[in-house]
């Protein structure tokens, strides 16, 4: 898929947020937003169709658009994208800016927590040891990341 800009995106969340929905619609939600004329958003839907990420139907005298790309794996794409270009692919150098930067709320060091918890039992469960070679990230608010392998 071809690269999706700023703007392009902006259409898409609406797009992920409800669809199939008219130009108008479109143009409707991010006019409160961005104050973006209608030919502009036009222009942004004409874009996301030949790049393929959204599509439409025709109704009546108009078109309703809907994304043809999933919202979780567009993130999940572009999150790698730019974890291997800012951070040579490594997360922990991410997290640890994050942590120095008190950017990290009690809620977010606990979702990480659960998820590195999820993902060394999967790990274990995979290596059929609960001591494999496992990563353990430990994150405190207001300190650095520390990495280690066990």
């Amino acid at each position: 898929m071809k690269e999706i800009s700023n703007s392009e995106l902006a259409v898409l969340n609406i797009l992920w947020e409800s669809s199939p929905i008219s130009s108008g619609e479109v143009v409707e939600k991010l006019a409160n937003a961005n104050e973006w004329h209608e030919k502009t958003v036009k222009t942004l839907l004409n874009r996301l169709v030949k790049k393929q990420a959204i599509g439409f139907q025709k109704k009546g005298r108009g078109y309703l658009y809907s994304p043809l790309i999933n919202q979780s794996e567009y993130q999940i794409k572009e999150s790698q994208s730019f974890v291997e270009r800012m951070f040579s692919g490594r997360v922990a150098p991410l997290v640890a800016g994050f942590a120095k930067e008190n950017k990290l709320s009690a809620e977010d060091v606990a979702e990480l927590k659960t998820l590195i918890d999820n993902w060394q039992d999967d790990d274990a469960k995979h290596s059929g040891t609960e001591q494999g070679n496992t990563t353990h990230i430990d994150v405190n608010i207001g300190s650095n990341v520390k990495e280690t392998k066990s």
